[in-house]
């Protein structure tokens, strides 16, 4: 057996696990005294998950006899069933659901007790999360020849970059909250064993210690993006929930999705190593690893949403809709006002349009809150739907200021629907009591008389079906 710098060898109950004299664009086995060495680092992290397999460094002469040629070292191994790993259980279609909480679980305490220190934190700050990002595209890129394939990499490293830009503040306080330590870097289905005693987690990075140094989630990731990659989409995230629940701790929805991309790209890269070792389905698996790091960058990308119109057209309905589908922020104008007053969303007032809680002062301050909310979701990398009126070219103005500061997409959409229908959206949303909003028929006519042009905006009829209204509202913002 081979991987792309290492030669196994089975022998009964053991492993001998040589590395290849090669060299590559991250490590260099071209001696035996450095073949040595990356030996016994790779016994020595490992043992940190699984010390009963990881037995020692061993020498072997593999020249006939030669006295002239040292030893080979070589990792020597407890060798572990073959049916026990985990992707040959997905391979069977076996039911993971217990196996990876017990990974889950394995993992979150691995994180727990795993070594930080500042230099180990320095190595999760963006910047050098960006440098990483970097290599991986630049050592990949050679090896694409179909022109397809690199105008692909050219938007994936464009979204990095954008991501990159306007995250700063994420990766700071992940650093800061200790979430960045010494992990395992090599989280796939074919290093984890599902054994009756509890999980075996094998062959973590040992030839760099940088490229092991990260943020717990996007040690999670790894293994994310191999179980959809392994067509696995729902066991991936049961095993996210698990390992939020064992951990105790957040997991940023785009951090991870990120970090899928991130994995997908290294293995997209490690593939056509392979590919160039005489394996036959390589080049085809770095393709479907290069899409999927792709796909994945564009669903998390952050954007700024907004979207408004006048009251009775259907734009809180929908927003929320939306977002609840999509699992993005909706921050409501309607809502920040009351709270901002110290009200119930619910809670009722009679001020007239101009006057009291709609009076140009409260109207400000609520844009304002409804903007400085959204700038602290994008710098986290969230998608965000601001649900507005959006009247005002000054305060849409506001909002693209925000969206480029934070490095986000910018989309408006304007909602629209016949009279009739708003009026009796409006009336019945009055008889029920139970909305954030006050306005009535006089509001809607005397914000319609005040708006600014909005051809920017793309507009949507909501008189239809919401579902259907949603599901175009999705393909717009594609």
């Amino acid at each position: 057996m081979a991987t792309h710098i290492s030669m196994l060898l089975l022998t009964g109950d053991r492993v001998l696990k040589f590395r290849k004299p090669v060299v590559t664009d991250f490590c260099d086995f071209s001696t035996v005294e450095a073949r040595d060495v990356d030996c016994r680092r790779e016994v020595e992290l490992n043992r940190r998950l699984c010390d009963d397999v990881y037995l020692g460094v061993g020498h072997v002469r593999l020249d006939d006899g030669d006295d002239a040629t040292p030893p080979e070292p070589c990792v020597v191994m407890r060798r572990l069933p073959a049916d026990r790993q985990l992707s040959a259980l997905v391979a069977r279609g076996v039911d993971l659901s217990g196996p990876l909480q017990l990974v889950a679980a394995r993992l979150a305490r691995f994180h727990r007790d795993a070594a930080r220190s500042p230099e180990i934190a320095a190595d999760g700050e963006v910047g050098a999360v960006r440098r990483l990002w970097r290599v991986a595209v630049d050592e990949l890129r050679p090896h694409l020849g179909d022109p397809d394939d690199q105008r692909l990499l050219d938007e994936v490293e464009r979204l990095a970059g954008t991501w990159f830009r306007g995250r700063t503040a994420l990766y700071a306080e992940r650093v800061a909250a200790g979430q960045v330590c010494d992990g395992h870097g090599d989280l796939r289905g074919d290093n984890i064993f599902c054994l009756d005693d509890g999980p075996r987690i094998l062959d973590c990075i040992e030839f760099d210690d940088h490229l092991r140094h990260l943020d717990t989630v996007t040690d999670v990731a790894f293994l994310v993006m191999d179980l959809r990659r392994l067509g696995r989409p729902d066991d991936a995230d049961a095993f996210v929930q698990a390992y939020r629940e064992h951990a105790g701790t957040v997991v940023p929805g785009p951090l991870l999705e990120h970090g899928v991309a991130y994995w997908a790209l290294v293995r997209a890269k490690v593939a056509h190593l392979r590919a160039t070792q005489d394996d036959p389905h390589a080049s085809a698996e770095a393709r479907d690893l290069l899409h999927l790091a792709h796909r994945h960058l564009r669903d998390a990308r952050p954007r700024l949403i907004l979207v408004g119109g006048l009251p009775g057209s259907g734009k809180s309905t929908l927003a929320a809709t939306a977002a609840g589908h999509h699992g993005w922020v909706v921050v409501s104008s309607d809502r920040v006002r009351k709270e901002l007053a110290g009200l119930t969303a619910t809670t009722r007032t009679d001020d007239a349009f101009g006057e009291g809680l709609y009076d140009a002062g409260h109207t400000a301050a609520t844009y304002d809150a409804v903007l400085a909310r959204a700038a602290s979701a994008l710098s986290h990398g969230e998608t965000v739907v601001l649900d507005a009126s959006w009247g005002s070219a000054a305060n849409r103005a506001a909002a693209a200021a925000l969206a480029e500061a934070t490095a986000s997409e910018l989309h408006q959409v304007r909602c629209e629907v016949d009279a009739d229908t708003a009026r009796s959206r409006l009336e019945a949303r009055a008889a029920r009591g139970d909305d954030p909003s006050d306005a009535g028929v006089a509001i809607a006519r005397a914000l319609a008389e005040l708006a600014d042009p909005w051809p920017e905006a793309t507009t949507v009829d909501t008189s239809g079906p919401l579902d259907v209204t949603a599901t175009h509202l999705a393909d717009l913002l594609r």
